[in-house]
């Protein structure tokens, strides 16, 4: 009876590692995960659409990870997007002729900030704005544009 008692605590201690193994695991799939606030530098962009863009959504740079976009404003007088973007300390040679855009990961549909380096020997600093920026594709929209190109093309 006591070699069952200690297997079923063993057992429920296994279990529940493996509970708290898979929460930290989904925690790193959803980008929920807590981040070190303040390490590396901050830069900001303005976009006209964002499509789906979130907070927590990852910042690369050539397919690699170099930050996370920590915050999204609307600013209402340009009518605007500015989406502010905390970039990992390790890259701060980001050149300050670099294009910004929104592209779509995945098939789920993840957005996620892409930049392209101009060719500038200046670096962006603490705190500065990407100038280049190009907006999130929206799907409907292309979509409309495609089937009113053809309607034209059909009336001529």
């Amino acid at each position: 009876m006591a070699k069952t008692r200690i297997l079923e605590i063993l057992v429920g201690t296994f279990m529940a590692a493996g509970f708290v193994a898979l929460f930290f695991l989904a925690m790193q799939v959803s980008n929920l995960s807590a981040s070190a606030a303040g390490d590396g530098y901050s830069l900001t962009a303005r976009f006209d659409n964002i499509g789906s863009l979130k907070t927590r959504a990852p910042v690369s740079m050539a397919g690699v990870r170099v930050g996370r976009v920590e915050s999204i404003q609307y600013d209402q007088d340009t009518y605007q997007a500015v989406v502010t973007m905390r970039i990992d300390e390790g890259y701060d040679r980001i050149p300050s002729d670099t294009f910004a855009n929104i592209f779509t990961a995945g098939l789920l549909g993840e957005q996620y900030v892409g930049l392209d380096p101009g060719g500038s020997p200046d670096y962006l600093r603490d705190g500065e704005q990407i100038e280049h920026t190009q907006s999130a594709l929206v799907l409907e929209q292309m979509i409309g544009q495609f089937l009113f190109s053809k309607a034209e093309e059909v009336s001529q």
